[in-house]
């Protein structure tokens, strides 16, 4: 039986994701970690990967981009323990969590996290991506309800998969979750998962990161 192998980076967000939905789902599967200083841009990692992003998934000569794509490949071919729920609204929640989550929330923290790795930020822009957050997390509070998790009364899907790993990331950017009670303790319930613990970056990797980052956006001496 051919091992999927899943090439990626400890910091990406996106990786982690697939990270997790591989450990959630007990898949076996080789991780290959790259430097994002260089080695994406190598020729072999172009061959599976023209756009040189993470994460990639072989699976043998299959090679997939694009996090959703392999999140939804990983729930077709392995679809127990299933990660997206089978009831019509309850889809339709856990698929609006995801999307909202990529194409609103990503987007609106790229500020916060240029500010908190050593950029300057530009106010107007700054405040803008807060007011963008705070959008969001009134609708995830919103849609939540008294679930413990999205889309699903009783287990996790794919849906706390892909907003779990940037919601609780927040309040190290600066936005508290004090308001919104309920994501809070959703937070923290993935937090205590084996697998979100296992994919946890290491401190000392992420204040390395830090640190590089700083250095990389220090002004040019003219």
């Amino acid at each position: 039986m051919t091992v999927l192998k899943l090439y990626h980076n400890p910091l990406s967000t996106n990786s982690r994701r697939v990270w997790i939905a591989l450990l959630e789902k007990e898949i076996e599967f080789e991780l290959v970690p790259l430097k994002l200083n260089g080695d994406q841009f190598q020729p072999e990692f172009l061959a599976i990967s023209p756009f040189h992003h993470v994460p990639v998934l072989a699976d043998g000569d299959f090679h997939l981009i694009e996090t959703l794509a392999i999140l939804d490949y990983l729930e077709a071919k392995y679809p127990a323990p299933a990660l997206l729920p089978p009831d019509a609204k309850d889809l339709a929640i856990a698929r609006m969590v995801q999307m909202v989550t990529v194409n609103e929330l990503s987007p609106a923290m790229s500020p916060l996290v240029r500010q908190t790795f050593g950029g300057a930020g530009e106010p107007e822009k700054l405040e803008k991506a807060g007011q963008q957050v705070a959008a969001v997390l009134r609708f995830f509070e919103d849609l939540l309800g008294d679930r413990p998790f999205f889309g699903n009364s009783s287990a996790i899907t794919l849906a706390d998969v892909v907003a779990g790993v940037s919601v609780p990331w927040l309040p190290e950017l600066g936005v508290s979750l004090d308001n919104y009670p309920k994501l809070q303790a959703w937070s923290d319930r993935l937090n205590s998962r084996p697998s979100w613990q296992q994919t946890q970056a290491s401190p000392e990797l992420v204040a390395a990161f830090k640190a590089q980052m700083k250095q990389l956006m220090k002004p040019q001496q003219g």
